[in-house]
């Protein structure tokens, strides 16, 4: 460990000596007044080594440290303190034991003592900055500013001071620290690493790829790093990402969510073809889960195979029939197909699950208007409607089946509503709306004649 001045703790006793010995034997008066040097053939007197308590303490303490046994290391720095309470290398000392006993509480004022004694000792900055630097985020940043200004051509302290910022939730601060760090050492892939994170934690995608990129150049099998490429290629939707992903998979095979995560991507990106490729890879071998059957008729339902998907969702119930997700999908395939007596019956196994499911009621209503069924398609709106203020498609269905029953006042209020909520958003049904509404007006005035 090294420290201002001194760069070891010996050098530091070797200095003590040396005062010591200055103090305890040097001559009196000035160089004129000491006495003429020996003549040629007389013994010279030895030089003799004063013994110093206060050295022989600091050299146990340092004994103690380097031997781990730190409690031991306590007692003598502690005596030497109450001798020479303004060492500030002693308090470093005691702290740095304290800090290895897990003893915070103790370990901090002696750092804050340090610092006072000397402002200039960077180590008792960054010392202090690392023990305040998970609970006390904040007040680590400003410690660790004052090592960094102590250490300006040293990288540490920047990481050091970046990861604060962070905790404290400063992530514009702490790349800004992480930038000099890289900029003082490239080759430290650690904080390279970390800058990218934050890159990308603050959606900079842009420029974390490229970092992720220097760190895999720098550490091939980094799955943090490969991760991060994948991750900030999928966000700025490049294609490329999906061999990321696979890059990222051979160093984490195991990591199955990232498989269907690059199907996933794959059909984001309308990859149908290579997205059912990547699925097949995914089951090969084994027994499809209801998520990957669901998945998979996901795809078959974007290229328009509703058949297939349709087969591919059976599949799926027959692992896990009671999922009102799988249902509800299945009931809008046949909707598609214009299956309405399969479609309800889907919906209908929806509501039996959860009879509250608005989703299904509304598509249960949809089914029975598109199957001419409007006074059921009237009364599953009706329970809607107990739940949530009808919207504008909803009162044109209402007008459009109170018409087909020829009621006729309902659904000239029907009509109405309608063109009140929907403001013109939807011009075809608004014409139709409006002249459907003149019709029944004039239907009911000839029946009050």
């Amino acid at each position: 460990m090294k420290f201002p001045g001194f760069r070891s703790v010996r050098q530091f006793c070797k200095w003590l000596v040396l005062c010591s010995a200055f103090l305890a034997g040097a001559p009196q008066g000035s160089p004129a007044q000491q006495a003429p040097p020996s003549h040629a053939g007389q013994p010279q007197p030895r030089s003799q080594k004063v013994a110093n308590p206060l050295n022989d303490l600091l050299n146990e303490a340092q004994h103690d440290v380097d031997t781990g046994a730190f409690e031991a290391g306590i007692a003598p720095l502690q005596k030497f303190i109450a001798e020479k309470p303004d060492v500030a290398y002693a308090h470093f000392q005691l702290a740095y034991i304290y800090t290895a006993l897990h003893r915070p509480e103790e370990a901090r004022p002696e750092y804050e003592r340090t610092i006072a004694l000397d402002p200039k000792m960077s180590e008792a900055y960054l010392n202090l900055g690392l023990l305040l630097s998970e609970h006390e985020p904040a007040a680590a940043v400003a410690l660790l500013r004052k090592a960094v200004d102590l250490l300006p051509a040293q990288s540490r302290p920047r990481m050091l001071l970046g990861t604060a910022q962070e905790r404290s939730g400063d992530l514009s601060g702490a790349a800004e620290s992480f930038e000099g760090a890289v900029h003082l050492d490239p080759r430290d892939t650690d904080a390279v690493l970390h800058l990218a994170m934050l890159y990308f934690n603050l959606k900079r995608f842009a420029d974390a790829e490229p970092k992720f990129r220097a760190v895999l150049e720098a550490k091939p099998d980094s799955v943090e790093a490969a991760r991060g490429l994948a991750e900030s290629l999928e966000a700025e939707k490049k294609p490329e990402a999906a061999d990321a992903w696979r890059k990222y998979l051979a160093l984490q095979p195991d990591d199955t969510a990232v498989r269907a995560r690059i199907v996933h991507f794959l059909v984001d990106q309308e990859n149908y073809g290579e997205a059912i490729a990547e699925l097949d890879r995914v089951e090969a071998g084994k027994t499809p889960t209801a998520d990957s059957l669901r998945l998979r008729a996901d795809i078959l339902i974007a290229q328009k195979k509703t058949d297939e998907a349709i087969t591919t969702l059976l599949r799926a119930l027959a692992l896990t029939p009671n999922d009102p997700k799988l249902l509800t999908g299945l009931g809008r395939l046949y909707m598609q197909k214009r299956d309405f007596v399969s479609a309800e019956k889907a919906f209908q196994a929806v509501l039996k699950i959860d009879q509250r499911n608005l989703v299904a009621w509304k598509n249960l209503s949809s089914t029975y208007y598109l199957a001419g069924n409007c006074p059921a398609a009237l009364g599953a709106l009706d329970v809607i409607a107990k739940a949530e203020p009808p919207n504008a498609a909803s009162w044109f269905i209402r007008a459009l089946c109170y018409d087909t029953l020829h009621q006729l006042k309902p659904a000239l209020e029907a009509y109405q509503k309608f063109l009140s909520l929907d403001e013109g958003k939807n011009p075809d049904q608004v014409w139709q709306a409006q002249q459907r509404s003149k019709v029944l007006m004039h239907q009911l005035e000839e029946k009050r004649r």
